[in-house]
């Protein structure tokens, strides 16, 4: 029927939380993003997220970090070189294997948040003095802030200049400044928590992301 949105909208079924021995188990899974530039510290926080979760008796699972290496291979141009198309493709691959991750664990770990891959394209864009129509960057940070709003938690890392490129990435600092610089001002109008370089904004996250998943299993 027209109008009837709720034929087409996906409901979240809350249920009542339960325990398994002294854990709490989530039982509407919890999604936690990561977003960030290269080298700035995500996989140090997700390992420390992972670990802390685990620990506290919590069934984790993350999602894959190749979907840009995937994309390349199915054949769509990469990193400076990078399409409107293949940021699509990323976008709703990333999306996919959250939802997919939520059949295994309570807690789904995103690397990269939906709003990353369209950093970088904003980024090559930028860097190769490219113009696409304007409907096409339009659509794809709608298209990213949709599907961010389904996370429970958003945790963007800054980028720290003096941080030296890890192995095996590209190798142009302005281009990792300004995906940075993009990322987070795409940030601006999504809740999110910054990251900082430092000990104490890597505490407070993982602090962040125990409260958000433990509140939802009713501790």
């Amino acid at each position: 029927m027209a109008g009837d949105r709720s034929r087409s909208r996906p409901t979240r079924h809350a249920r009542t939380p339960s325990t398994r021995g002294e854990h709490p188990v989530v039982t509407t899974p919890v999604r936690i993003a990561v977003a960030g530039t290269h080298s700035t510290g995500k996989t140090t926080l997700l390992h420390r997220l992972e670990a802390e979760l685990r620990a506290r008796g919590h069934a984790v699972a993350r999602t894959p970090t190749s979907f840009a290496a995937q994309a390349a291979d199915l054949g769509f141009p990469k990193l400076q070189q990078q399409s409107a198309e293949c940021t699509e493709w990323i976008i709703a691959a990333s999306a996919a294997a959250s939802a997919q991750a939520t059949l295994a664990a309570g807690v789904v770990l995103i690397d990269r948040s939906a709003l990353d891959p369209v950093a970088y394209y904003l980024a090559a864009l930028e860097r190769g003095d490219r113009q696409p129509p304007a409907s096409a960057s339009q659509y794809l940070e709608t298209l990213a802030r949709a599907y961010a709003t389904g996370y429970d938690l958003l945790l963007a890392t800054v980028l720290d200049p003096d941080v030296p490129l890890g192995d095996h990435r590209d190798r142009d600092l302005d281009y990792r400044a300004a995906v940075d610089a993009h990322l987070h001002r795409l940030l601006d109008t999504v809740p999110h928590q910054k990251v900082r370089n430092h000990p104490s904004d890597l505490e407070a996250a993982v602090q962040a992301a125990v409260t958000t998943v433990e509140k939802r299993a009713g501790r």
